[in-house]
């Protein structure tokens, strides 16, 4: 049986349980505890170096990466398939999985994230706790990325930088959902699973205004929240400390960020 070390709220984590859930997949979890650091003790790094999540295991085979993940299953268990068969259409899948691998899930999302609500997870820990938390991370850039955005929020570097990001991405959702049902073409693929977890944590996050005027990205989010995948990935595995968490912080920043948005 598959393994699964994954997180209930990673971002990285629920696309992969979407796949899962697509293809009716069942799976082992092995929940970890991001906060308390699992994701950088030993016996993790064995399988993740990065120490990062999610990791599948599979018949005794490690894979990493949440996209390669997605792509592994749809391989590997190909029945329903989660790939246009249209060969143009497959490559308009890959570049949206391409967009958010490149950029768009380390600095616009993990910036808004954590600057609008999880930095204060860490702070409460007192420094000398979150600084040792800071320094774990393995990959040096996204370690003072992250020392930034805890102690800075809305004030760190790439905090403008994250909200120029999601407003161009929001806006290219919208025109590309004006010629297709879904991202790819019109048929749902590992393009709309890869962006919903996305799209679920502006709504967490109380900045869900972000769509109000894009109305097919709008209709878009709630045939998604109406899959039945939806309900067994994300739902099922919502952290409420989290969420009201979220909901409180970005509340209080939304009209900011509404600021940034307009002066783009």
């Amino acid at each position: 049986m598959l393994e699964l070390y994954h997180n209930d709220m990673s971002t990285c984590a629920q696309k992969v349980r979407l796949t899962l859930a697509e293809k009716g997949l069942t799976w082992e979890s092995r929940h970890l505890d991001l906060r308390a650091g699992d994701q950088q003790k030993p016996e993790y790094l064995k399988l993740n170096p990065r120490g990062v999540v999610p990791t599948i295991v599979d018949k005794g085979k490690v894979v990493r990466e949440s996209t390669v993940i997605m792509e592994y299953l749809d391989d590997e268990y190909p029945n329903p398939s989660l790939r246009p068969l249209n060969s143009h259409a497959r490559a308009q899948m890959r570049l949206w999985t391409k967009r958010l691998d490149e950029g768009h899930h380390d600095i616009a999302t993990a910036t808004l994230s954590m600057g609008i609500a999880f930095r204060f997870q860490y702070l409460e820990k007192g420094q000398e706790a979150c600084d040792a938390l800071i320094n774990r991370i393995p990959d040096p850039i996204r370690r003072e990325r992250r020392r930034d955005v805890i102690y800075n929020g809305v004030e760190a570097r790439e905090f403008k930088t994250a909200v120029r990001m999601w407003e161009a991405l929001l806006t290219d959702m919208e025109k590309i959902l004006g010629g297709s049902r879904w991202l790819a073409d019109n048929n749902y693929s590992l393009a709309d699973a890869v962006y919903t977890p996305y799209l679920t944590r502006l709504d967490h996050l109380n900045v869900l205004a972000w769509i109000a005027t894009r109305p097919r990205l709008a209709n878009w989010y709630e045939r998604i929240r109406a899959r039945p995948s939806y309900d067994s990935a994300i739902r099922q595995w919502e952290n409420r400390a989290y969420i009201d968490l979220m909901n409180t912080k970005g509340g209080e920043v939304w009209p900011r960020i509404k600021r940034m948005i307009d002066e783009l």
